[in-house]
């Protein structure tokens, strides 16, 4: 056998037994497996720091990209926490309504599972729990696939958290695949299973996720896309000055994440706005350049880099949100209520804030659930934050008492 068809055959069989598991997955057996991580994450997290430690020791990454991939006491908490609140959320209701027709039929709309879907991200180890816990509560069983760089870790919270979670609330442990290669051609094996995994969620660098979004679509697996982030800050002529400073500030905490600030669009007609926007990136150690259309999360060079440009009013600064970004989110600091509700009413992207930083723009932080990722794309279906509450396919049921006819 040669490399190529060596990985297909592994992504295969992970799939082929995360398929055979489907059928067992119960809402409260799912629940109590994700309690369950949580006690084990909790248990374990010396063996899942120490995998972590051996992956950022090896690992060859920008400083933004470490940054993920890294793991401390402070972030496993948390991800407990979240898979604790995940098992506590109520399970998705599957009935959405129903009604009879004249002839007696009686028809309800369901949601039911997709089956096993796929997900491969970044070096990012959190993003494993993360896209599980919301397969499991959705009835879905998974296969992911991570960066080489985070293998060991994801390796240690599958096999030493999640699958024996699972086990322990009378569950398959194959209903959690991983593609337990640091080989590239995984994450192409991954979206070339149509019949085995129909969707794929895909969290990554732009070109990459591109890249297998198109393989994707050539072998008829659907994909829910994470590749861009970056978010905008609009400063209107009236917004108060100290909102403004938190609110840089605010969306700056951390670098390496696609929510944070990414272009900061100042009032042209307010001359201290744009000073006081220089001195706070100054103060941040961030610089301020007037280049615009990158993510800058995920370019090594442009990790503390902010695009300012200056903009003559709302309607320019929508405009350039949605040439010059992602379209992931925006926020508008103002005064103004009419301004604000123009902005608001007008910006296209996944989520739009007054007087609030995009960092917000997150599934736990919006809806209490972690989530797979962010859609940003401008077709119909989940889109912005993707939880356990949209990994569904709609399905009509139909009762008949054996006399209708067409």
């Amino acid at each position: 056998m040669n490399v190529d068809t060596t990985v297909h055959a592994l992504v295969e069989r992970e799939a082929s037994e995360a398929a055979g598991a489907v059928a067992q997955l119960t809402d409260e057996a799912a629940s109590a497996a994700l309690a369950a991580a949580a006690e084990l994450l909790a248990e374990r997290s010396r063996d899942v720091l120490a995998a972590n430690r051996a992956d950022v020791d090896a690992a060859e990454l920008d400083a933004g990209s470490l940054d993920r991939l890294r793991l401390d006491d402070a972030r496993v908490a948390a991800i407990g926490d979240q898979l604790r609140a995940l098992a506590a959320l109520p399970p998705l209701e599957r009935e959405v309504t129903s009604w009879t027709l004249p002839n007696g039929l009686l028809v309800s709309e369901r949601r039911i599972p997709i089956g096993v879907v796929g997900a491969n991200f970044e070096a990012r180890p959190n993003v494993a729990i993360d896209v599980a816990g919301q397969l499991l509560k959705s009835l879905n069983a998974g296969v992911l696939r991570t960066g080489g760089a985070a293998l060991r870790t994801v390796t240690a919270l599958v096999d030493d958290v999640l699958r024996p979670a699972l086990e322990r609330s009378g569950l398959p442990p194959a209903a959690i695949g991983l593609v337990r290669t640091a080989d590239r051609e995984g994450a192409r094996a991954l979206v070339s299973l149509p019949r085995l995994v129909p969707l794929v969620i895909l969290r990554g660098s732009g070109a990459s996720t591109a890249a297998l979004a198109r393989l994707a679509a050539e072998e008829g697996v659907r994909t829910l896309a994470h590749a861009e982030g970056g978010g905008v800050l609009y400063l209107h002529a009236r917004a108060d000055h100290e909102k403004a400073r938190v609110l840089i500030r605010a969306s700056l905490d951390r670098l390496g994440v696609c929510n944070r600030l990414n272009v900061l669009l100042v009032d042209r007609d307010a001359p201290g706005l744009a000073a006081l926007a220089r001195e706070e990136l100054a103060a941040l150690e961030i610089e301020a350049t007037a280049e615009r259309g990158h993510e800058w999360a995920n370019e090594e060079d442009r990790i503390a880099t902010v695009t300012v440009t200056e903009v003559a009013g709302v309607d320019e600064a929508l405009e350039v949100a949605h040439r010059d970004s992602s379209g992931l989110a925006a926020a508008i600091v103002t005064e103004d209520e009419p301004s604000a509700t123009a902005f608001l009413d007008g910006y296209r992207g996944t989520a739009a804030f007054w007087q609030a930083t995009t960092r917000f723009t997150d599934g736990f932080a919006l809806t209490g659930a972690p989530e797979t990722g962010i859609n940003v794309d401008w077709t119909p279906g989940p889109r912005g934050p993707v939880t356990y509450r949209d990994l569904w396919l709609r399905q009509y049921r139909v009762v008949g008492d054996g006399t209708q006819q067409r």
